[in-house]
């Protein structure tokens, strides 16, 4: 092998080194481990809540943390004036999406705290989830008593009366939106759905 040779081979070996090492870095970057949305969702919940199935898959089995909800769910029903038990079970029942579920506990859970602004929040969205506008409306109005001007629920309450396919009411909902928060990411999307149910 020539002196010439050597040093091609040389220079070679390190160049698909380096471009192993950037391609290996690259990939790590962007598919290494992350947490799944499981393990984020449990982050957020109470820390009286089930864990969600499927975070720490390796502590529990799915028969277990069934056996966690379903003890929750009674713990509410034998319960009637725990208020936290109430908010728990209806935060799993959302999470299976048994909206009428959700609002029954929420109900409860509102006649203990009439004020809790929250359990008026999520009245207004299990309802507005089982296509009850008029509930919805009335128990979104009344969590915006309690915080007027709050951008999550002047959303939900423009998304609800675009899906009620309320052009009126959805147009004054997007306006106190965009008073409230120019810059508000579903402003664009609400603005096209109301035009859509405008034309119609």
């Amino acid at each position: 092998m020539t002196r010439d040779n050597l040093l091609f081979a040389i220079i070679g070996v390190l160049l698909g080194f380096i471009v192993g090492f950037i391609f290996a870095s690259t990939m790590s970057q962007r598919y290494g481990p992350t947490a799944t949305p499981a393990t984020a969702a449990n982050q957020t919940l109470p820390a009286d809540h089930p864990p969600i199935e499927g975070a720490g898959a390796d502590q529990q089995n799915p028969q277990q943390v069934f056996a966690q909800v379903q003890a929750a769910l009674a713990k509410a029903r034998s319960n009637p004036k725990d208020f936290d038990a109430q908010v728990t079970a209806a935060k799993l029942e959302y999470q299976v999406q048994r909206y009428d579920q959700t609002a029954e506990f929420l109900l409860k859970a509102n006649q203990l705290q009439p004020n809790n602004y929250e359990v008026l929040a999520m009245l207004g969205e299990a309802n507005m989830e089982s296509a009850h506008y008029d509930q919805a409306e009335t128990w979104y109005k009344a969590a915006l008593a309690k915080k007027p001007g709050d951008v999550s629920l002047l959303a939900s309450l423009a998304y609800m009366y675009l899906q009620k396919g309320d052009a009126k009411a959805a147009e004054k909902a997007i306006g106190d939106l965009e008073k409230a928060d120019p810059g508000n990411q579903d402003l664009p999307q609400f603005r096209d759905k109301l035009a859509s149910l405008k034309s119609k």
